[in-house]
């Protein structure tokens, strides 16, 4: 098993359906632009989905799961444990994005991929455990290159999970407690910025605890240095699994074209490296809402996004990129149902 899929170009855009969608926009009852981002919501679809009448009725939700080495050195308010209880919740569908999913009707699956805590087989839950979580990052490579590659193909195989379900939209959620320690680290080394600026509080730890995780990604930066000297490095070095998954589902995404929909700080995270590895995934990426994590700012200006939402969100698993499924659909159907000029008996304010 390699990485050599990683390169392979990405889909092409569809732009001469995106010029007709935009034809039909413009004959739409309504001032042009006035419906402002759900006009252009509608358009970013049409050329990703080759047609001028998008839709976001379909949508593929994987949340990946795994613990993380660093995290026994302090850096998250809950103990790992809770990362296997919240498969099983996932499984038995108490979870926010088990509830979004159902209300959105869409596919909801969760890969485990190294919990510290194997929680069994349950129904919905693949096993594609590599270890019982990363090593600690701070006195080792998080994970072995063998390890690397085989996060970065479980990405690979729920985006060809998706496709088999003619999914028209893609969600990558995460679950992993110290999750948040780890994608900062990988963004200090992806922006060339120290610990102390990107590091927030996670699953709420207070100023004190803010300051000692900041300290241990620091040193865990300090410690692999030498090593960072490429995207999928500081994956290997500083990542984890469930990160490495994400990377992997959004270049396979956009080689696939199906359209994906990012979430908060982890998925932002794993998007830069994904962009950073394929830049040409960067195309059929959709940024959905900002974090309250501190980072997440920062990220997305790196990535040049402008995410629909801000509601204060700092869930993950997914939950702030089904969040704005809602107004996607809302954008598609203003696109599709409203009466053209002609056809309303409208003027157009051309005449006379």
């Amino acid at each position: 098993m390699t990485n050599q899929w990683l390169s392979q170009p990405t889909a092409p855009l569809n732009e001469a359906a995106g010029q007709r969608a935009r034809e039909h926009q413009q004959q739409l009852t309504k001032p042009p632009g006035s419906l402002g981002r759900l006009e252009s919501l509608a358009l970013w679809l049409a050329v990703r989905q080759g047609t001028e009448r998008p839709a976001a009725d379909r949508i593929a939700i994987t949340i990946f799961a795994a613990d993380h080495g660093l995290a026994s050195e302090g850096t998250s308010a809950f103990p790992q444990a809770v990362t296997g209880e919240m498969v099983k919740n996932f499984a038995h569908g108490g979870a926010a994005i088990s509830v979004l999913a159902r209300e959105l009707g869409a596919q909801l699956e969760v890969v485990d991929l190294g919990t510290l805590h194997d929680p069994g087989p349950l129904f919905g839950v693949i096993d594609n455990r590599l270890g019982p979580g990363t090593a600690n990052a701070l006195h080792q490579p998080a994970m072995t290159p063998e390890q690397l590659q085989a996060a970065l193909a479980s990405g690979r195989g729920a985006i060809a999970r998706a496709k088999d379900k003619d999914s028209q939209l893609f969600i990558g959620g995460d679950m992993g407690i110290g999750n948040t320690a780890s994608a900062t680290a990988c963004a200090c080394a992806l922006l060339g910025l120290p610990a102390g600026e990107l590091t927030g509080p996670g699953t709420g730890l207070d100023a004190a605890g803010v300051a000692r995780k900041a300290a241990l990604i620091q040193q865990a930066l300090d410690s692999h240095r030498e090593a960072l000297n490429s995207p999928l490095e500081i994956l290997r070095h500083l990542g984890g699994f469930e990160i490495a998954a994400l990377v992997g589902s959004y270049i396979a995404s956009a080689q696939h074209g199906l359209p994906v929909l990012v979430d908060g700080f982890i998925s932002s995270a794993a998007a830069l490296l994904a962009v950073r590895i394929q830049p040409g995934a960067r195309d059929w990426l959709l940024f959905c809402h900002r974090s309250a994590e501190p980072g997440h700012a920062r990220l997305l200006d790196a990535l040049d996004a402008k995410p629909l939402l801000e509601l204060g969100l700092r869930l993950g698993e997914g939950s702030g990129a089904a969040s704005a499924v809602p107004l996607l659909r809302l954008a598609c159907a203003l696109h599709n149902g409203m009466a053209t000029f002609a056809a309303a008996g409208v003027s157009t304010g051309d005449e006379g």
